[in-house]
């Protein structure tokens, strides 16, 4: 069911009506006070004449009817109009054609007749002490033109109003309309397969550009995530590839071995060769979940100083005993938030590295440092390095410096460096030569 009142025009066109509406109530109630205003200051002019008739007249009603008719023989458009009455209803004086009210007071609505017009008056009736009876009068006129006038005013700012209000609420709907067709125009090349479009950005930095960014970041997301898939079908197919037909030919080695110790001999290597695909699946899948995000929800406060402490302190026998040199630089008081196993798997992972792939006499440096938000632990060493055409993709699945490839490992271990980094808002290089170091960027836990 349609509800225009959810779209652009149909919201701005009920705010600009909330308008118009406010105009039309400011307009009844300006209108109302002005008029009672206007009919209050009649009454206090016919008060004031009635009282000056009165002392002018001091001697009586015939003093009275002298002072009328001084003032009628002076007569302007803006005059009152007067009627003096006896004790029994005759004129005494006074122009005023109407019939005199008998009770005295005011009478807000007098009708009379000048120059052959029917018109209205406000009137005071005054009774003087002869019985006789006094009555000014003043026009309605000037408050009927007010009224009008009023009327046309408040009028037009309302039709104004309600004008601008459907025009404003027409050309905002068509400012969205243009910019979200825009946004849905891209929205629909995406989904049709055109991956490398983005939402359109003008550069305002209104809402509409605000939107498109946060949904570019999260179509850039979708294709880191879709090109990790590709690249780990990819490195599934090309890497596993050796160790799979290892495995196979092991197996046939069993099938065919005539003697017991053989084949005991081949299926014990094929066992060790399927722990290795195991092991290798369970990095795959530990950086597949690392990626996706979900240990935010457990983070917590880590004292990075002192599990970096801890590891090294863990490694320092390994490293004595294969001939390394462990040099340390750890600043106190430094912590993050994280999930400490995820960033435990890092530095370990990370002095691993360079435990495994240098040879005996190596020094390593391990080194924490503040910088401002920033905390900063490289592990680096003074080995011979890698090459500049292996460094580019160190940080990739199944990636292997070339004087590595003898060694232990599947080249996942600093892909998962980079996924842990990453899920930590971090960031992950490699140092510059000689030698070969790792630095791994985190922001520092709020409030230290």
């Amino acid at each position: 069911m349609a509800r225009p009142w959810r779209t652009t025009f149909g919201l701005v066109a009920l705010v600009a009506s909330c308008f118009a509406l406010a105009t039309l109530v400011i307009g009844i109630v300006a209108y109302e006070v002005t008029h009672e205003a206007l009919e209050i200051q009649l009454n206090h002019r016919v008060a004031i004449e009635t009282r000056a008739l009165i002392d002018e007249g001091d001697d009586g009603p015939s003093g009275v009817a002298t002072a009328i008719r001084r003032r009628e023989a002076a007569r302007s458009t803006a005059s009152l109009d007067y009627l003096l009455v006896d004790a029994s209803g005759r004129r005494v004086a006074g122009l005023l054609d109407a019939n005199a009210p008998t009770a005295p007071g005011y009478l807000e609505f007098l009708h009379y007749r000048r120059d052959g017009e029917h018109r209205i008056a406000q009137a005071l009736t005054t009774r003087l002490p002869d019985k006789s009876r006094l009555v000014v009068a003043a026009d309605r006129a000037v408050i009927d033109e007010m009224d009008a006038t009023l009327l046309k005013l408040f009028a037009g700012a309302f039709g104004i109003m309600l004008l601008l209000g459907i025009g404003a609420a027409w050309l905002v709907g068509a400012v969205t309309r243009a910019r979200l067709s825009r946004i849905d125009r891209t929205a629909l090349a995406i989904i049709d397969g055109d991956l490398a479009r983005r939402m359109p950005i003008t550069g305002a930095g209104d809402e509409f550009d605000r939107v498109s960014a946060t949904l570019n970041r999260m179509l850039d997301r979708i294709a880191g995530l879709m090109d990790n898939l590709r690249q780990v079908s990819s490195d599934v197919a090309h890497d596993l590839r050796t160790p799979l037909t290892r495995l196979h030919n092991r197996l046939d080695e069993a099938l065919s071995a005539g003697n017991p110790d053989e084949k005991r001999q081949a299926i014990e290597a094929a066992a060790a060769q399927s722990r290795e695909l195991l092991d290798i699946f369970g990095a795959l899948l530990r950086i597949a979940e690392v990626e996706a995000l979900p240990p935010r929800a457990h983070f917590q406060h880590v004292a990075l100083d002192r599990l970096v402490d801890e590891l090294i302190e863990t490694y320092r026998p390994d490293m004595e005993v294969s001939g390394h040199r462990l040099v340390t630089a750890i600043a106190p008081g430094i912590s993050t938030t994280g999930d400490r196993r995820l960033l435990q798997q890092l530095i370990t992972n990370l002095l691993d590295n360079a435990l495994r792939h240098t040879p005996p006499g190596t020094t390593v440096r391990v080194q924490l440092e503040r910088d401002g938000a920033i905390a900063r632990l490289t592990v680096s060493d003074d080995g011979q390095g890698v090459a500049a055409e292996d460094a580019t993709r160190l940080f990739q699945r199944f990636a292997r410096a070339e004087h590595s490839r003898s060694s232990e490992g599947h080249g996942l271990g600093l892909a998962l460096v980079a996924a842990v980094a990453t899920a930590h808002g971090g960031i992950v290089s490699l140092l510059a030569p000689p030698g070969f170091g790792v630095a791994v960027e985190l922001p520092v836990r709020r409030n230290d």
